[in-house]
């Protein structure tokens, strides 16, 4: 048996069960997430530990990413109670709109340790160039 020593932690989780961390496909929670850029590639990482990687869905649509992921309570045998729960379980989502200097086509996405990584890369277009002058032509002399 289990035994709660800290009569706040349960008020905490109480209170956070009726604020609605715990999500729905209509009402999904968020998950944190850092997002920064390393050189020429933004870098969004998101938190979902506990998630299985083909419980992730990653959709974009036009300049919008998406991302959902679902956590699902783990299988237990027929003679198990269930002591606590703390763990959130549901859907959890977050939307991005990203800028048009980024390039959607080449995405990347990792995910270990719980941490969702998506690197997308600045789009060439978007890249600083350096422009030429061209000289002018200068006319050929005809020998006779």
């Amino acid at each position: 048996m289990l035994m709660r020593t800290d009569p706040f932690r349960e008020l905490d989780r109480l209170t956070q069960q009726l604020m609605g961390t715990s999500g729905t496909w209509s009402r999904p929670a968020t998950m944190p997430m850092d997002a920064y850029r390393e050189g020429d590639v933004y870098v969004i990482a998101l938190d979902i530990p506990g998630v299985s990687a083909d419980a992730i869905d990653i959709d974009v649509e036009r300049n919008m990413l998406t991302v959902k992921a679902e956590r699902r309570p783990t299988t237990k045998g027929e003679n198990v109670q269930a002591e606590l729960s703390e763990r959130p379980l549901g859907v959890f989502s977050r939307q991005l709109m990203l800028a048009d200097t980024l390039d959607t086509e080449r995405i990347e996405a990792d995910y270990e340790a719980g941490v969702l990584t998506l690197r997308i890369p600045i789009a060439e277009r978007a890249k600083p160039r350096k422009i030429t002058i061209g000289g002018s032509a200068q006319p050929q002399q005809i020998s006779e």
